[in-house]
């Protein structure tokens, strides 16, 4: 939103400057995000007056121009049609830059004759877009004045409106708060009405209210358009806006001065007599003002006559009914239309205008007759004219709800200690209407619904600065520190990946649909109703496919080799319960090619390293069982698996990506992955004791045994290591495969697995009577638990 300081006075009786008025809306919650200030951009050009011209000596289209200046008399060559003696233009000295050429004066001859300067145009100081000479001002400046204050330039506030304050999108909103504020008095908005002086022939129709609630328009005779007045081409100018011609300039200017969108149509163009606001019908498009044409639904709101649909409505007119210099009747609509219909025509064709852009905020219910009225008096005073009466259906709706309110709840909600009589002030200078213990929010202010908003408009006129710096009370420290075990293991799992050699990534935690059915997601409860973009509007089950497309893309930028983790939620439905914390990894295994064309084995890496991380989280990793069957379908079959806590508890799984869920991710395979579920991870035990355990080192020398034991093929190698561990927890320090082996000699439906226990002696050396004693309880544990049988 953009207006200059005049336009702001028109509305705000007050001496501020425009730093005093940008330091006001900012602390009365107005974001203003740029200033462009003329004064500065132009502060080395000033006025200057020609007091000689006489032809160049050597060049038939130059003149030698003896020129008073801020810096003396100065000879300066210009070659515009239009230099003369006592021209009164714009003068640039040595050394500044000409923002309309993007060129910096320099002292050079041309043709023989230096120029101490330079007389400008328009074109070159950027305030108009093309110009056949150099700019004539009135002779009344003098010489040494400041090119802006000579050419009327000030300065352009703009800021950021926020979705929940449609009153901001008019300079007239905009000085109401100000004035609350103390920076000035808000003059009176009120417009006289014009007496209608014939019926209006134009019937109104609203088939549609629900669309479009309500609909005012008057028609005006006799008029004569043509080009806008100076004043209001330079103020539209001012905020980038171009001029058109009267009729379309007013309703621009009304948009903007009171955030009251209208518009003209050529009433001798509209057929049929009438003019309705409906729904769209199958088929039925509309030529738009812009150029284009949009195909309607019969969701959207259209304006029509007796031809069809001539415009979208609250979003753009048609052109088939646009006014033009030859137009000389108008009819001139103000309406109320439905926010989130307009809204949702803005987004289906792609159209963001002025009016589209108010409409879908809110527009002022009870604005309809006073938009009108203003528009009016403007259109008679341009173009002349005969007005009739106004003819209105239908009704806005209006909150007329009451909040109770007491004075008292300021300070126990912000702290500030406000007068109440300066309360109930602020509260009648934003439009607020007291009555008795209640208040009535304006018309204009659809986002004040309880009497915290209230406080809110108290505090922010009052001034934020003013709130209180108190510190918060001190909360005594818990005994067991400051981080939850989720937390602290969160902390904890991004150190160890880290230190293992994987990056964190942050992914969003929406995906497409496409990719969270891959991975058991996709359900209708978990699509979102309003995404930001199209391929990100579902929740993720899964943190995977975020990562497995992140290395996708970088495989795709040439770095194929990656290795990513991420910790957040996923979503497996809509209630709070279904969601959970994950730690995700994956492995893209794509290094430079080997001489000796060795790889490495990737899937037991990654293994490895989740095993190392569930040891670092403080999971019970001696007791979980590896289970490979009933892997989900985004596992790769044989290369994929869980860790588990009895039958239910899964904690984490494992594995290799299904190629075909890779191809659809358009990523290179293979790749491998683990998921933790943090919240199925047991914590520890508490220890009494808040320090560590003396360390326990024997003394005597460990050794080591093999067995050799038969087991059924699918018998995994980790129920083998957990059943010899089992045997004895205190001697039997450790044990691994080294071995594993089917063929000759193996009877078919086994394997041979040969396992080394490392065996620590405690106390004493042990006899071989005791270590044969415990080679026999490793064999009758290892039968019991898997069926192992020595091999003979």
């Amino acid at each position: 939103m953009k207006f200059t300081l005049s336009w702001l006075k028109e509305h705000l009786e007050t001496d501020a400057t425009v730093a005093q008025v940008v330091e006001a809306m900012t602390m009365a919650g107005l974001e203003v995000e740029h200033v462009e200030d003329p004064a500065a951009k132009l502060a080395a050009f000033s006025v200057a007056r020609v007091v000689e011209a006489v032809q160049h000596p050597n060049a038939d289209r130059l003149r030698v121009c003896q020129v008073d200046t801020v810096d003396g008399r100065k000879e300066i060559v210009c070659g515009a049609p239009n230099a003369r003696a006592g021209l009164t233009t714009i003068y640039a000295p040595i050394g500044t830059f000409i923002p309309g050429s993007g060129i910096t004066l320099e002292p050079r001859a041309v043709r023989g004759v230096v120029s101490n300067g330079m007389l400008c145009s328009a074109a070159e100081l950027q305030t108009a877009e093309e110009s056949d000479g150099i700019l004539e001002l009135a002779d009344s400046l003098e010489v040494g004045a400041s090119a802006a204050e000579a050419l009327g330039l000030e300065a352009v506030i703009d800021f950021e409106v926020t979705p929940n304050r449609p009153d901001w999108l008019g300079v007239v909103g905009i000085a109401r708060d100000l004035a609350a504020a103390g920076l000035g008095r808000f003059k009176d908005p009120a417009v006289a009405a014009t007496p209608g002086a014939f019926p209006c022939p134009i019937d109104v129709r609203l088939p549609a209210p629900e669309a479009c609630p309500a609909f005012a328009g008057r028609l005006i005779r006799g008029l004569t358009n043509g080009p806008s007045p100076a004043w209001l081409q330079a103020r539209l100018k001012a905020i980038g806006l171009r001029p058109i011609n009267a009729l379309v300039d007013v309703t621009n200017l009304i948009t903007y001065d009171r955030a009251r969108p209208l518009h003209v149509y050529d009433a001798a163009l509209l057929s049929g007599g009438f003019i309705e606001a409906r729904l769209g019908r199958a088929g039925e498009t509309v030529a738009a003002l812009d150029g284009k044409t949009y195909a309607v639904s019969p969701e959207m709101c259209v304006i029509a006559d007796g031809s069809g649909a001539i415009g979208l409505g609250g979003v753009m007119g048609g052109v088939s009914t646009g006014c033009s210099e030859a137009t000389t009747e108008v009819f001139i609509e103000s309406a109320w239309f439905d926010p989130i219909r307009t809204a949702q025509t803005g987004r289906d064709t792609g159209i963001t205008s002025d009016a589209q852009y108010r409409f879908a905020r809110g527009v002022d219910p009870l604005s309809l007759v006073p938009g009108l009225e203003l528009a009016t008096r403007l259109i008679l005073e341009l173009c002349g004219g005969e007005a009739s009466e106004i003819t209105s259906v239908g009704r806005a709706p209006v909150k007329t709800d009451a909040i109770r309110f007491d004075p008292a709840y300021v300070r126990r909600l912000s702290g500030l200690d406000v007068p109440e009589a300066r309360i109930w002030k602020i509260l009648a200078d934003l439009g607020f209407t007291r009555q008795g213990d209640t208040v009535v929010p304006p018309s204009w202010r659809p986002d004040v619904d309880g009497k915290a908003d209230l406080v809110e408009e108290v505090a922010r006129i009052a001034g934020y600065g003013a709130l209180p710096d108190e510190p918060l009370p001190e909360i005594q420290r818990p005994a067991g520190g400051m981080l939850t075990v989720r937390q602290s293991r969160i902390r904890v799992a991004r150190r160890a990946l880290a230190a293992a050699g994987f990056d964190e990534t942050l992914t969003w935690s929406f995906t497409s649909c496409a990719a969270a059915t891959l991975f058991g997601g996709g359900q209708e409860s978990l699509r979102l109703a309003n995404p930001i973009a199209a391929d990100l509007d579902c929740m993720r089950p899964s943190i995977l496919p975020g990562l497995i497309e992140a290395v996708g893309r970088n495989a795709r930028r040439g770095f194929p080799d990656c290795a990513l983790f991420e910790i957040g939620p996923v979503f497996a439905g809509d209630q709070p319960a279904d969601q959970r914390t994950v730690i995700a990894a994956v492995l893209a295994p794509h290094g430079p090619r080997r001489w000796d064309g060795a790889a490495g084995e990737d899937l037991f890496s990654l293994k490895a390293n989740l095993i190392a991380l569930l040891d670092e989280l403080g999971a019970p990793v001696a007791n979980l069982q590896l289970v490979q069957d009933g892997a989900p379908p985004w596992w790769r079959p044989g290369r994929a698996a869980r860790l588990q806590l009895g039958p239910r508890t899964v904690i984490a799984a494992f594995g290799e990506i299904h190629p075909t869920v890779l191809k659809a991710l358009d990523t290179p395979g293979p790749v491998y992955a683990f998921e933790i579920w943090l919240e199925a991870v047991p914590e520890p035990k508490k220890r009494d004791a808040k320090t560590k355990p003396a360390l326990v080192l024997s003394p005597l020398m460990p050794l080591t045994r093999d067995f050799a034991f038969l087991v059924a093929c699918p018998t995994a190698a980790g129920d083998l290591i957990r059943a010899v561990q089992s045997a004895d927890r205190v001697l039997i320090a450790g044990a691994r495969v080294f071995d594993v082996y089917e063929g000759p000699g193996v009877p078919e439906g086994f394997k041979s697995v040969a396992v080394e226990a490392v065996i620590q002696p405690r106390d004493k050396t042990l006899t071989d009577g005791e270590i044969d004693a415990l080679s026999a309880r490793i064999v009758a544990a290892a039968g019991k638990a898997t069926g192992a049988k020595l091999r003979s």
